[in-house]
């Protein structure tokens, strides 16, 4: 479950005066960090305005408390992996960006870019061989 959800850091820039003509989000984990049951996972957020228009990036932390055999899970996954176990990962992740998509509209206002629409809900399925 999650407890708590934190921005440290925004950045907003328009380098092109035209028209954006598509949006590329990207969200990446940093760190994760389990402790007495509660995981922080230190995460950055891009939103990337197609055609060189501009970008908004963040960056965070998002806590939260689990039970324990989920809290080896995430650590086992981590270390060895550098990835949070598909189920938990789809509910951080979807936080994220609800957090950052909404916030974000206030932090893109003064350098007139559109805002981050929220996209649908993300969803994680089984890897695709190539």
């Amino acid at each position: 479950m999650i407890t708590g959800i934190k921005i440290t850091q925004v950045e907003a820039r328009r380098d092109k005066d035209e028209d954006m003509t598509g949006l590329n989000v990207n969200i990446g984990i940093d760190s994760v960090i389990v402790k007495a049951g509660e995981a922080t996972i230190a995460f950055n957020y891009a939103a990337t305005y197609s055609e060189g228009v501009g970008e908004l990036k963040m960056k965070g932390a998002i806590v939260a408390r689990e039970d324990a055999k989920l809290t080896k899970e995430i650590t086992e996954k981590w270390e060895k992996e550098k990835k949070l176990p598909d189920q938990f990962a789809e509910i951080i992740l979807n936080a994220i960006n609800y957090a950052c998509g909404t916030n974000g509209v206030f932090v893109v206002r003064p350098v007139n870019l559109s805002p981050p629409i929220v996209p649908p809900r993300i969803q994680l399925g089984p890897e695709q061989k190539k």
